[in-house]
C-alpha cells in the first residue's frame, strides 16, 4: 500500500473512533432499553392489601378520631363492594372509582395530612377558613358518599336479576292468585282455586240432627 493510501485509512479510522467517542459521551451507543411490561388492573387481593396498608398508616400516624372514623367508613364500603364488582367490571366508571379509591385517593389524602406538623395541620386555616384536618374530613366524606352510590348500583344490579326471574316465572306459570297452570309434564295440571265460603251449604255428617227448616216433618205425614 502506498503512503497516501495508508494516510487515508488512518484518517478514516480516527474519524470513526472520534464519532464513537462522541456518541458514548451522550449515551447514544447504549442499547435501547426494552419497554416495561404493562400490568393489568389490580386483583381483589391487591385492593384489599391496599386498604389494609392505608388503615395501618393512619393508625400508626395517630390521625384524629374524626379522620379515622371516616376512613374506616370508606374502607368498609369498598370491602363490601369488591366481591360484587364483577357485575360492573373494573373497566366501568364505578369499578374504576373503587380501584382508584383504594390505591390512589385514600393513600394520597392520608399521606398529605401526615406529612404536615400536627399542630399546624389541625389549627391553621389554609382554604375557605378551614384547616388541613377539616379539608381532609371533607374529602373523606365525599369519598364515602361516592362509594355508597357505587355499592347501591352494584346491589341494584343483583336485584335486577330477581325482577327478571320473577317475570319469567309469571310468564311460565301464570298468576298464583287466579289459579295458574303448572307446566310440570306433557299434560298441564290445573291448580284448583280455593273453596268459596259464606252461603255454600256444608253437608252434615251421618247421624247428625239437622236443624234446617227443610228437615222438619211434613204436617200430613203419619206418625212414626
Amino acid at each position: 500500500m502506498c503512503v497516501a493510501g495508508r494516510r487515508s485509512a488512518r484518517a478514516t479510522h480516527q474519524r470513526g473512533h472520534k464519532a464513537v467517542g462522541i456518541r458514548s459521551w451522550f449515551g447514544l451507543d447504549r442499547p435501547e432499553a426494552p419497554e416495561p411490561v404493562r400490568s393489568g388492573p389490580p386483583t381483589t387481593e391487591q385492593l384489599l392489601g391496599a386498604l389494609d396498608a392505608i388503615e395501618t398508616q393512619a393508625r400508626e400516624g395517630k390521625v384524629p378520631g374524626v379522620v379515622l372514623s371516616r376512613l374506616l367508613r370508606v374502607t368498609r364500603i369498598v370491602r363490601q363492594t369488591l366481591p360484587r364488582l364483577d357485575n360492573l367490571g373494573l373497566g366501568s366508571r364505578e369499578g374504576f372509582s373503587v380501584m382508584a379509591t383504594a390505591t390512589d385517593y385514600l393513600p394520597v389524602a392520608i399521606g398529605n395530612y401526615l406529612r404536615l406538623p400536627r399542630d399546624w395541620a389541625d389549627t391553621r386555616p389554609i382554604a375557605a377558613g378551614k384547616s388541613s384536618v377539616m379539608l381532609l374530613v371533607d374529602q373523606l366524606d365525599l369519598l364515602g358518599t361516592t362509594m355508597d352510590k357505587v355499592y347501591d348500583a352494584v346491589c341494584r344490579a343483583d336485584a335486577e336479576a330477581i325482577i327478571v326471574h320473577g317475570a319469567f316465572l309469571e310468564q311460565k306459570f301464570g298468576q298464583a292468585s287466579d289459579g295458574g297452570v303448572l307446566g310440570l309434564g306433557p299434560d298441564p295440571v290445573r291448580v284448583a282455586p280455593p273453596p268459596e265460603t259464606g252461603s255454600a251449604h256444608t253437608p252434615s255428617p251421618p247421624g247428625a240432627v239437622s236443624t234446617s227448616p227443610s228437615a222438619s216433618p211434613h204436617p200430613l205425614a203419619p206418625p212414626e
